[in-house]
């Protein structure tokens, strides 16, 4: 692959898209290495915030979706999960089916469908979860100096659909 940033940032915008279409979705921000200049980052990390009711499911989809466009170019992608309290509760599932695994390390594996609990592997802190360095949606927030690439395929992208949006009102 020539490019994998461009690949995974295709790729990240493809899961806004559809994510921030589905209901109990609050915000979704990107984290990780494709906020930075890393030329070749390992994965795509995106922070979504969604309230205590939601179905898992659809999310999933989407998450599992933004993973494997990552794994086709022997990269991942992960898709981490905070509660509209701010508190970080896990990643989606990289299983499209819940039951006993002997590799799986949530904590509660089952309790809650497509969640991945495993606070003992990967925790994320408050200050990023607060002030994420970009955030995507329902607008886009800049906390730091956005990469050219970033900027122009993905975040330039996502403003442009705030705008027009805005103008529907």
């Amino acid at each position: 692959m020539p490019d994998p940033r461009d690949h995974l940032l295709e790729a990240v915008l493809a899961f806004v898209r559809a994510a921030r279409a589905l209901p109990g979705v609050q915000r979704i921000a990107l984290v990780g290495s494709l906020a930075t200049d890393k030329p070749v980052p390992k994965d795509a990390d995106v922070l979504v915030t969604i309230d205590a009711a939601m179905d898992l499911a659809p999310l999933a989809v989407i998450g599992r979706r933004l993973k494997g466009a990552g794994n086709s170019i022997n990269l991942s992608a992960d898709t981490f999960l905070v509660d509209a309290t701010g508190r970080y509760i896990g990643r989606i599932c990289r299983y499209r089916e819940c039951h006993t695994r002997v590799r799986c390390q949530a904590q509660h594996c089952g309790e809650r469908q497509h969640l991945n609990d495993d606070l003992q592997v990967v925790t994320l802190g408050p200050s990023l979860i607060a002030t994420p360095p970009i955030e995507l949606w329902p607008h886009v927030v800049r906390r730091l100096a956005v990469p050219a690439d970033t900027e122009a395929l993905l975040v330039a992208e996502l403003e442009k659909e705030e705008r027009h949006a805005g103008n529907d009102d």
